[in-house]
């Protein structure tokens, strides 16, 4: 009798994060995440019981150490990934947020910086063209909105 092949179980995960603008310098949030040497939005998985939007909002704030409020829904983006042997299939939501103020304590220790930077400077940082994405449909997105002021 031949060996029979075990089928791996694809694992789906569900995350939001933000696109956070700050009007006052017109300057775009980035992270770095601890121990990694890439740049990218701030996003994590969703709690149970806990809305996309939701979950956004916290996000930020732990990884950016930041209070935003959302503009908008940008969309979501899916994607395959292998972490310790396992496939995973995840779906990210993104919003636009604006702003508010500073976290009393900071970004988490996750986290090695989270800083803000002009368009452009944060558009050649961030890692993944994924990010990228986002971070030019946000800048796109509040470009329309300007215009209709």
């Amino acid at each position: 009798m031949g060996k029979r092949k075990t089928e791996k179980i694809l694992k789906r995960e569900f995350s939001a994060g933000g696109v956070v603008y700050r009007p006052a310098d017109e300057t775009w949030l980035i992270i770095k995440p601890r121990g990694v040497d890439r740049w990218q939005l701030p996003k994590g998985l969703i709690n149970k019981n806990e809305s996309s939007a939701k979950a956004a909002l916290r996000e930020v704030g732990e990884e950016g150490g930041i209070k935003a409020q959302i503009i908008e829904r940008l969309g979501n983006q899916r994607y395959f990934y292998v972490w310790k042997g396992a496939k995973i299939f995840k779906n990210v939501d993104f919003y636009l947020m604006q702003y508010l103020a500073k976290k009393k304590g900071g970004h988490d220790q996750e986290i090695d910086e989270a800083i803000f930077l002009p368009f452009k400077e944060a558009l050649n940082r961030l890692t993944f063209k994924n990010d990228k994405e986002f971070l030019a449909r946000g800048k796109k997105f509040l470009g329309q909105i300007k215009k209709k002021i």
